[in-house]
């Protein structure tokens, strides 16, 4: 299977990311089974915490059947980061030359961030047909990508930031958006309270707006 193959079938099998900013790393392990529960299985876990590398560790040991991914990923140490920490994809916030041919090295697949035309292509250059749109609504909103589908047609997206449980629906509906990430699936006083079944509950009422996952041939 190709690196391309294995994100459509991340995708597949999660269309929607938690994207989680780990303070904690005791609080890792149940956190991801709390939203398993819920039905969010792909998880992407930032490199903005001292306690993130662990956190992974922690997600990939004792809750096999997430998807792990990680993310913030700014370098080729962090590309080499995230193969070493196992995790199955690799997420950036912007996308260099030299990210790319890292991850084309370790075989990661990759969610580069773009946001431009010019990034576009860059992505489309490497390989890359499904793109993390962030910061999703600050950098022009469901419009952006509606304008940006004329040139790119076949070009997928992941919007990530600024989407939350009341305009999730708005985004799925429209065209090209093959899975979208967010925070609100982890709420920062529910992760330190361990209210896990609050947690579980907004999972299930998000997964709930699209009975069906998308198809990441779409």
């Amino acid at each position: 299977m190709s690196v391309r193959e294995r994100l459509d079938a991340i995708l597949a099998q999660g269309w929607l990311i938690a994207v989680l900013s780990i303070e904690d790393a005791e609080r890792a392990a149940p956190l991801a089974r709390a939203l398993l529960a819920g039905g969010v299985r792909t998880l992407e876990v930032t490199l903005r915490t001292p306690a993130a590398c662990e956190a992974v560790r922690r997600i990939v040991r004792e809750v096999p059947r997430a998807i792990v991914g990680v993310g913030t990923i700014r370098s080729p140490d962090d590309v080499r980061r995230a193969i070493d920490l196992g995790a199955q994809f690799g997420v950036s916030p912007g996308t260099t030359p030299k990210i790319y041919a890292a991850c084309a090295a370790a075989k990661l697949p990759l969610l580069p961030g773009a946001v431009t035309a010019s990034e576009i292509l860059t992505a489309l250059d490497n390989g890359c047909d499904v793109i993390k749109f962030f910061p999703a609504v600050a950098a022009g909103g469901i419009p952006a990508i509606k304008a940006l589908r004329g040139p790119f047609p076949t070009l997928r997206f992941c919007p990530t930031g600024g989407i939350n449980e009341a305009n999730l629906a708005e985004w799925l509906g429209v065209a090209g958006v093959v899975a979208i990430g967010g925070s609100w699936l982890a709420p920062e006083d529910k992760v330190r309270s361990g209210d896990w079944h609050g947690i579980s509950e907004i999972a299930r009422r998000s997964i709930a707006q699209r009975p069906t996952p998308p198809s990441p041939a779409r």
